[in-house]
């Protein structure tokens, strides 16, 4: 069975997909991180995020496995270096590029053939898996969400401007909404759940009763 969780970011869309994907003794896998690591790379190799035909090598030179739950990059956890701005940043432009995109889908596919899976992203339930069983789309209010990413940041000790943060936030959110490939929208059968006000608890019971209702597996 495969679950699909989009959304903007600062939505808690990973620690959504985790903590349910946990519960249900599903797979994780955090797609957003793949296209961090190709950003991540872009940096340390100095290749320019317009620089398409050189990004386009980058994903086709890596080797991306998810092992319990982390997406291993050449074999080597790199979770604790992708979520600076600059990798934030640089993702968000990489992940514009129509090949890239195409690459990491077919990635993402392939991960999912062998297992239940929830997986995250901005375009799990109308591109990578336009037929998985249950989609959800989260979404919150901008100040919200840009209130989410101060504290992750300043938890990794990190100062950020919180204005500055916000209009990073509505950038990005624009570029997700505008670009010709695998634009940011909901799945016509998605649910829409906002989590401004919600506890994280409380948005992983109602998709997890929802799935419970929609779809018997066994994982």
């Amino acid at each position: 069975m495969i679950v699909t969780i989009d959304g903007p970011a600062g939505t808690g869309k990973s620690t959504v997909a985790r903590t349910l994907a946990d519960r249900l003794g599903f797979q994780f896998l955090d797609t957003g991180s793949m296209y961090r690591m190709i950003a991540l790379r872009a940096i340390h190799f100095e290749i320019a995020p317009e620089d398409q035909p050189a990004v386009e090598r980058l994903v086709t030179e890596c080797r991306m496995d998810l092992v319990d739950g982390v997406i291993l990059l050449d074999g080597e956890n790199v979770a604790d270096r992708l979520r600076t701005s600059e990798v934030t940043r640089i993702a968000s432009l990489v992940a514009q590029i129509p090949r890239v995109r195409e690459l990491l889908v077919q990635r993402q596919r392939d991960i999912a053939d062998s297992n239940h899976i929830v997986c995250e992203g901005r375009d799990q339930g109308t591109v990578a898996f336009p037929h998985a069983e249950c989609k959800f789309f989260l979404t919150a209010q901008a100040e919200e969400r840009a209130r989410r990413r101060q504290a992750e940041l300043e938890s990794q000790g990190q100062t950020v401007d919180f204005q500055a943060l916000l209009q990073e936030q509505m950038a990005r959110d624009q570029r997700d909404a505008d670009r010709a490939v695998a634009p940011l929208r909901p799945a016509a059968d998605a649910i829409i759940v906002d989590t401004t006000s919600l506890a994280l608890h409380e948005v992983v019971h109602l998709l997890q009763e929802t799935i419970r209702c929609r779809q018997p597996y066994s994982p």
